[in-house]
């Protein structure tokens, strides 16, 4: 890929790396439709049971490449429809992504950078991170990552940002759960290793039915339907292999067979 630079971080952990340093990592049309290739390649591959998006140099992602931007703003409304529902379908499929997905997050994450770490299911950022919802600078709106930005860190928060396009820190990204967790620089990558351990400890299909489950439920009432989905998801899953290994191994008092030995 031109775009990107596809790795094994670890057994079973693949790394999506975005890598255009040069211009911060700031996406286009090509680096949308390779994202979307890469995430639904990894996704589809049995071996993979991890997958970390990051950014090459000193920055996660400036966002949109405003030359992009440019030639949207001069281009017909039919093409920038067609333009836009290829960036909204690449988001989604990161989000609905059945692995988890982790961020790694160092310097700059602007406009749909904030967006991208968003549709992360976890996000683990440098001390010297900064993000910024800066479309409105622009004269145009974070609408394809806005839903994603609510769903991160809720509408008040997410409104604050979109309006007055403001850079908030690392601590303050923390504070409002843009990001899960800040370390050092020079600690990004251990912190990061830590998270992906935790995540392999998992069952790779329980946590797939987490994602499924977690996706249909909505901060409010907990309705009878929603009673429903989660009796009839737990009755499905008890009974499934994984379940059955996962306690025998707790009862043996040995590792489950997901966990490389």
């Amino acid at each position: 890929m031109k775009n990107l630079t596809l790795s094994s971080r670890a057994p079973g952990v693949a790394q999506v790396t975005m890598s255009r340093p040069a211009v911060f990592n700031a996406f286009d049309e090509a680096m949308i439709a390779e994202l979307e290739t890469a995430f639904t390649q990894l996704a589809a591959d049995p071996g993979v049971r991890v997958i970390v998006l990051a950014g090459e140099g000193r920055h996660f992602s400036a966002g949109a490449d405003l030359q992009w931007m440019q030639r949207a703003s001069t281009a017909s409304r039919e093409w920038n429809l067609d333009d836009a529902r290829r960036f909204a379908g690449m988001l989604a499929c990161i989000e609905s992504c059945p692995k988890p997905t982790v961020a790694r997050v160092q310097g700059a994450a602007l406009g749909g950078g904030v967006g991208l770490v968003c549709a992360c299911d976890i996000a683990v950022a440098a001390d010297n991170a900064s993000f910024a919802v800066s479309e409105a600078r622009f004269g145009i709106l974070p609408s394809v990552i806005g839903p994603y930005v609510v769903n991160a860190v809720g509408k008040r928060h997410a409104k604050r940002l979109a309006l007055t396009t403001t850079r908030i820190p690392a601590a303050e990204a923390l504070a409002i759960g843009l990001v899960q967790q800040v370390v050092a620089l020079e600690a990004l990558d251990t912190a990061l290793d830590a998270a992906i351990a935790e995540l392999l400890a998992g069952g790779p299909n329980a946590q797939g039915e987490i994602k499924q489950l977690f996706a249909q439920l909505e901060v409010g009432p907990i309705t009878e339907e929603v009673r429903e989905l989660t009796a009839q998801t737990i009755s499905r899953v008890r009974g499934t292999a994984e379940a059955r290994e996962g306690f025998a191994a707790f009862l043996g008092k040995r590792p489950p067979n997901w966990i490389a030995q």
